[in-house]
Parts: C-alpha cells; sequence; structure tokens
C-alpha cells in the first residue's frame, strides 16, 4: 500500500509537472508522510529519481508539437546544470535560512503581477532572437539552475514566469521550455544523490512510470487546451507554493 500511495501521488505530481511544474508539492510531502523515518535526503533523491523522467517525456511532447528555440534553450539547459551544481555545493557552506523566509514573498509578488497584467503570457511574441535570446536564456537558466540546486521549491513556476516576462513567451511556449532546463537541474541534482548513495531505486523506478504516465496526460491536455490552461493552471500552483513556503517558513 505504500507504493501504491507514492505510486499514485507520482502520477498526479507528473501531471501538474507537465503543464506547469510544481510536482514537487505534491510528491515530496507523500514520501515523507509514507516513510517518516527515511532520511530527508534519501527522499529528495528518490522524488528526482522519478521526477527526471516525467520532465524528459514532457520535453520530448512539447518538442514533437511546439517550436522551441533551440539554439537558446540547450546552452540555456547546460547552464541550468552547471548553476545547480554550484547551488548544491554552495548549500553545504551556506544556510538557506534566510531565503526560505523570503521565499513566500517572492512568491506572492509573482502571483500579484501575473493576475494584474491580464495580457501577460497569452501571445506567443519572443522580445529575441539569435545570440541576445541565447545569452538571456541562458543566464535565466544559471540563475534559477543555481537556486534549484541551493533550495528548490517552485523552481519549475520560475522558469515559466522568466520566459514569459523576459522573453515574451506564452505560458504554452514557456512551459514547455521550463520542461528542458527543469530535466537538466533535476539530472544534476539526481547525479549528486546517487553520488551519495541517497537513492531508493526500486521505488525510484515504480514512481518513474506513474510520473511519465501523469506527464503524458498533463502534457496532452496543455497542448489541447493551449495557452489559457496553462496560465490558470501558473496561478494555482503558484498560489499553493505560496501556502506551503509560508507554512514551512513561519508555522512550522
Amino acid at each position: 500500500m505504500d507504493l501504491v500511495t507514492v505510486a499514485l501521488a507520482s502520477l498526479l505530481a507528473g501531471f501538474i509537472d507537465a503543464v506547469v511544474g510544481g510536482g514537487g508539492l505534491i510528491l515530496v510531502p507523500a514520501l515523507f508522510s509514507v516513510y517518516p523515518q527515511a532520511t530527508p535526503a534519501t527522499l529528495f533523491g528518490t522524488n528526482k529519481g522519478a521526477a527526471i523522467w516525467g520532465t524528459a517525456w514532457a520535453t520530448r511532447q512539447y518538442a514533437a508539437r511546439v517550436t522551441l528555440p533551440w539554439h537558446a534553450l540547450l546552452p540555456a539547459a547546460v547552464a541550468a546544470l552547471l548553476g545547480s551544481f554550484g547551488g548544491a555545493w554552495t548549500v553545504t557552506l551556506v544556510s538557506p535560512e534566510g531565503l526560505r523566509k523570503l521565499l513566500p514573498l517572492i512568491l506572492g509578488a509573482v502571483l500579484l503581477y501575473t493576475l494584474a497584467k491580464k495580457d501577460l503570457g497569452r501571445e506567443h511574441a519572443p522580445r529575441f532572437s539569435g545570440r541576445s535570446e541565447m545569452l538571456l536564456a541562458s543566464l535565466i537558466g544559471g540563475v534559477i539552475g543555481f537556486y534549484d540546486g541551493f533550495f528548490g521549491p517552485g523552481t519549475g513556476s520560475f522558469f515559466v514566469f522568466l520566459f514569459v516576462r523576459l522573453l515574451g513567451f506564452d505560458f504554452l511556449h514557456a512551459s514547455a521550455s521550463a520542461k528542458l532546463l527543469n530535466t537538466a537541474t533535476n539530472a544534476a541534482a539526481l547525479l549528486l544523490f546517487t553520488m551519495k548513495g541517497h537513492l531508493w531505486w526500486h521505488i525510484a523506478a515504480v514512481m518513474a512510470v506513474t510520473n511519465v504516465i501523469g506527464s503524458l496526460l498533463g502534457t496532452r491536455m496543455a497542448l489541447a487546451r493551449g495557452t489559457g490552461f496553462v496560465r490558470g493552471m501558473f496561478v494555482l500552483v503558484v498560489g499553493a507554493l505560496i501556502l506551503k513556503t509560508s507554512y514551512d517558513a513561519f508555522l512550522r
């Protein structure tokens, strides 16, 4: 029953992750609830061991249906991977406690801005091209990748928001682009957790299967319903992140 529970949680997480990111809101608490005696690092590693397959599959599905600027996204994915390594190394030297308390405020500002700008991300009108787009996308990848390695919550949402706000993508193209970068940061984290022995392969393998199924369903729904649906999901996920991070920072 424990395995069934986390497998179902992984399916739902894969669905949410494929649409707009934030699947960790579902899967990480489920793992901690089902396996309360486990080392946190092992649960985080097992989460990554499942989530990377869902994000990779979503990237493949989006790439087949959405035109993506690969000249910008591939260097950005490399920057995200390296940034994630750098963040993971930094967290061994510096406590992220200050960021824990600041994060709900940052997410609140993102949510308010999105709600205030009714047309934000509804039209796909890239502001840059060529080298400029590649450099800005790589900057986003490196900075948010570092954040993911250092702390983590809301990484997918930050990728989506910045692609919309800075690069001029609509929410569908931004979510599709974010999947590639999220796959890179997940790969960096997974490598680190594996090297440290913090991964339950037998559980991660089962969760990976259901995560991919959820990812397939989420990607198809996002592609079928378009930007408006992805924008709505973005608002819901960021709202949930605000509640979760506020609880962790001030009430836990």
